[in-house]
C-alpha cells in the first residue's frame, strides 16, 4: 500500500510539475492560462479528484466533458457517449424520413440508411468499450431504423426476425 501510495503520489508531483513549466513557458510568450476556463478529470475505476494548482488556485473537477465531439466520462465508459450518437441519427433519419419511408426501391433505401444513418451513428466507433448494455442500445436502434423505413408501428407486434427478413438485412449493420 505504501509503495502504491508513494508512486501516486510521485505522479501526482510529475503532473504538477509539467503544469508549472507549462505555465512558465506561456510566461515567456506572453500569453496567460485561464484558470477559471481549464479544468481536470481523472480517468479511472475509482474516480478520486485530482488536486492541480495553478497560481494558488485549484482547477474544478469533473465528471464529463466534450473533446473533439465525443463525450468522456471519467469512469471510461462510453454510454453516454453511445447514447449521444444514436439520439443524433435518429434526429438525421426524422430529418429525412420522407426519403427512407418512400416508394423507392427497398435496395436503394437500405443503401441510403447505411450510409447516411448508420455513419452519423458509429461517428467514433473505434474508441468505444462496448459493454452489452450498449450493444443492446445499438441493436434496438438498428431495430428502430428497419421498423420506420418499412413503416412498421408498435401495434402491429411484428418480431425482429420479420422485419430483418422483410429487409433482407443482415443481422448487423456494414
Amino acid at each position: 500500500m505504501q509503495i502504491t501510495l508513494c508512486y501516486w503520489l510521485r505522479k501526482k508531483r510529475v503532473l504538477q510539475d509539467m503544469i508549472d513549466k507549462l505555465i512558465e513557458i506561456e510566461r515567456c510568450y506572453g500569453t496567460e492560462m485561464n484558470v477559471e476556463k481549464v479544468k481536470v478529470m481523472r480517468i479511472s475505476i475509482q474516480p478520486f479528484p485530482v488536486k492541480i494548482m495553478i497560481d494558488q488556485k485549484q482547477l474544478e473537477n469533473v465528471e464529463s466533458f466534450k473533446y473533439l465531439g465525443s463525450i468522456l466520462t471519467n469512469d471510461g465508459r462510453c454510454t453516454c457517449e453511445i447514447k449521444c450518437r444514436i439520439a443524433v441519427a435518429k434526429a438525421a433519419f426524422n430529418k429525412k424520413r420522407a426519403l427512407f419511408t418512400s416508394t423507392l426501391d427497398l435496395k436503394f433505401r437500405k443503401k441510403l440508411v447505411k450510409c447516411y444513418i448508420w455513419s452519423i451513428a458509429l461517428y467514433g466507433a473505434e474508441t468505444w468499450t462496448l459493454r452489452t448494455v450498449d450493444q443492446k442500445h445499438m441493436e434496438s436502434f438498428e431495430m428502430w431504423c428497419w421498423r420506420r423505413m418499412e413503416k412498421k408501428i408498435w401495434t402491429e407486434h411484428a418480431r425482429n426476425e420479420e422485419v430483418l427478413l422483410r429487409v433482407r438485412a443482415e443481422e448487423y449493420p456494414a
